[in-house]
């Protein structure tokens, strides 16, 4: 397995400095790119991330959730409390849609299923998680075979319960562990990618002002 990822390792992307998809008077929709930190670290040398890059034009902006670092895809920023508050209660009562694309490690041999499988912390290994049928909280995850390549499955994945390393503890489980990942992989699986094989896709919620559902697409970057 790689070596677990150090501070020493943090060298955010800077083209694009902020990949803009979508702003209005109310909502901030990012593309957040591979490596770079939603929010700051807690170590000041962690400053430099999507939050710090979308205040340097929109003083006001507050991030409405997250995306591990080096997950890329749709972030949403609000760009005022009441947009805060509506945007945040949608996630908090799972009234969003989301849907991933990967590329995993070997050929899935079913065009979809569910992975059921209760997920809690790894206190020996922070921050992995690991399926735990004694103490892990319910997880679920849809998932969808896009395209099978030599070695590799491309795949949409759709979270249908929002636990911490969820997606990547969920392919490892059966069988299939995303590529490029630092905290999963083996090492010949994280060496098959320049980087984490996960893009939050598709992001879909209720606008705070014109209660409109609408949903915010990133490019494929695979």
């Amino acid at each position: 397995m790689p070596p677990m990822p150090t501070l020493h390792d943090y060298q955010p992307p800077m083209e694009p400095y902020l990949d803009v998809l979508h702003v209005d008077d109310d909502i901030l929709v990012v593309n957040k790119q591979s490596g770079l930190l939603s929010v700051p670290g807690k170590d000041p040398s962690l400053w430099d991330c999507i939050e710090y890059r979308a205040r340097q034009t929109w003083p006001t902006a507050g991030m409405c959730h997250r995306l591990d670092k080096d997950t890329s895809g749709v972030l949403v920023l609000a760009l005022n409390k009441r947009a805060h508050g509506r945007i945040g209660s949608q996630f908090e009562h799972r009234k969003t849609t989301k849907s991933y694309l990967v590329r995993v490690a070997g050929i899935v041999a079913e065009d979809s299923g569910l992975v059921d499988l209760p997920l809690a912390t790894d206190w020996l290994n922070k921050p992995r998680q690991r399926v735990d049928f004694d103490h892990g909280r319910p997880s679920q995850t849809q998932w969808q075979v896009l395209e099978r390549e030599d070695n590799a499955t491309r795949m949409r994945l759709v979270p249908l319960t929002g636990r911490t390393h969820q997606l990547r503890v969920h392919m490892k489980a059966i069988g299939h562990v995303i590529l490029g990942d630092a905290f999963y992989a083996e090492e010949a699986e994280f060496l098959a990618a320049d980087r984490l094989q996960l893009h939050a896709a598709e992001l879909g919620f209720t606008h705070p002002t014109t209660e409109q559902f609408t949903t915010f697409v990133a490019p494929d970057p695979f």
